[in-house]
């Protein structure tokens, strides 16, 4: 039977539809960076060497789920514009294309991944054990490959619809279940099975995501939308493709860019040793759990903006971004002190090397003064999406996260000397100045599309 849902967000006060997206995709989120926290924490009972190989595996394989990041954001902005203007017929035809593409983008993605993801993880890494973790992994990982890509894909076109719960209670259960599945594919059964040791941290990925994905696919057939749907609307349509492709193509690729940054990051790390990579992969953890009420928000902000931008109510598209930006700030308060002093606090439930930990805790003081502008730029990001201006997040991240953090952590280590704070000083640079141009950009294309940023006069 199909599910009715409050998902007309072109009404209605902001905070309410803030507090209905927002805080279900924040948890939503915090599930899945403690899903990986998990992971982080059993590799770390093996060894160091084994976090370094999960850290250098995983960014490999995040670099082919950038495109279910991507279909995700195209068919949530897609999908909310079409509802913004009342077409559940364009809507409907959307979501199906959508789950279509992403059926066979995955496909593509696992030959391709399969031989392409050992160059990679050796171009970052040095010969010995973590390099060989970090294959291992994986291979294995790429079995996992259809539960995030088809999910990604399936949670965009709930977004859409201002549901954010399904992928929450998702993440939920996948949490919980990878606690007793990581333990029982590394160790075993005693007496019965002998376990996989680290690869069994891969394993219980494939098998926790693929539920995953069946859940969310129950809940988008559930929709009134998909009610009346028919195979033949999955049938790959050349001009919804290429609609599809054309939004989401420049956020997949800024992703891309965002991750082989990470590879650049780790490449200049591994001149100081497995401790810093390995630092540099709990760090992010970290970063991320306190990012994620940040990113609660800034995720809802899309399909608010999209569904009012498709209505073309432009001064709620505004109220939509600035309530955003006055959520942020406030968080911002909270967050900055606590990367400052909390540093090592965080660090030690995952490893107990003093080496990382402190260089850990020097990689999120920095990270402090960054976190106002990490919510001006995804918001932004978001933003642009809405108004169908995708191409501009690629580039803004191209310069960021490719040209920026290479150029600056040159900078900082070849030509001034630093050691490993180098690497977190050039990550602020580019950052912050990537954060100038996006502003510029916002200001530019909002003035194009809808007026400008400001409210405009009756």
């Amino acid at each position: 039977m199909a599910r009715a849902l409050n998902d007309d967000l072109t009404t209605g006060p902001m905070v309410i539809h803030y507090r209905n997206i927002a805080i279900p995709a924040a948890l939503g989120m915090l599930f899945s960076t403690l899903y990986n926290v998990v992971d982080v924490y059993f590799a770390g009972q093996l060894s160091t060497e084994a976090q370094a190989g999960l850290a250098i595996g995983y960014q490999a394989f995040f670099i082919m789920m950038a495109v279910g990041f991507g279909l995700g954001s195209a068919l949530s902005a897609l999908v909310s514009n079409a509802k913004g203007e009342k077409n559940t017929k364009a809507s409907r035809s959307l979501a199906a294309q959508g789950l279509s593409f992403g059926v066979i983008a995955t496909a593509m993605l696992m030959v391709i991944g399969w031989f392409a993801g050992p160059h990679l993880i050796a171009l970052v890494s040095e010969p010995g054990g973590y390099r060989d973790a970090a294959l291992g992994y994986f291979r294995i990982l790429i079995l996992a490959l259809p539960g995030f890509l088809i999910a990604y894909g399936g949670n965009g076109i709930l977004q859409a619809h201002g549901d954010t719960r399904s992928m929450q209670r998702a993440m939920m259960a996948a949490f919980f279940a990878n606690i007793g599945l990581n333990p029982l594919m590394m160790y075993g059964i005693p007496g019965i099975w002998s376990g996989m040791g680290f690869n069994g941290i891969a394993v219980a990925t494939v098998i926790s995501q693929t539920g995953v994905m069946l859940f969310i696919l129950s809940r988008v057939f559930g929709l009134n939308m998909m009610e009346r749907v028919k195979r033949a609307e999955f049938v790959p349509d050349p001009a919804c493709y290429k609609a599809i492709v054309e939004q989401m193509l420049p956020a997949t690729t800024a992703l891309v860019v965002m991750f082989v940054s990470g590879f650049v990051v780790q490449f200049a790390l591994k001149n100081f040793g497995e401790d810093a990579i390995a630092a540099y992969g709990v760090a992010l953890r970290i970063e991320q759990i306190l990012l994620l009420p940040v990113l609660g928000m800034t995720s809802a902000l899309l399909p608010i903006a999209g569904q009012n931008y498709g209505a073309r109510d432009y001064d709620r598209v505004r109220e939509a971004v600035f309530f955003c930006w006055k959520l942020g700030f406030a968080v911002s308060v909270l967050a900055m002190p606590a990367l400052w002093f909390g540093g090592q606090y965080f660090m030690r439930p995952f490893t107990a090397d003093p080496d990382v930990i402190a260089i850990g805790a020097s990689y999120l003081l920095v990270d402090g003064f960054l976190f106002p502008v990490y919510m001006m730029l995804f918001s932004i990001n978001s933003l642009l999406q809405a108004l169908k201006r995708p191409i501009y997040t690629l580039w803004i991240s191209v310069y960021r996260q490719g040209f920026g953090v290479a150029f600056f952590i040159w900078v900082f280590i070849a030509l001034l000397g630093f050691d490993v704070w180098g690497v977190w000083l050039g990550i602020a640079t580019a950052v912050s100045t990537g954060w100038v141009m996006a502003l510029i950009v916002a200001v530019k294309v909002a003035e194009r599309q809808m007026g400008g940023l400001r409210t405009q006069p009756a």
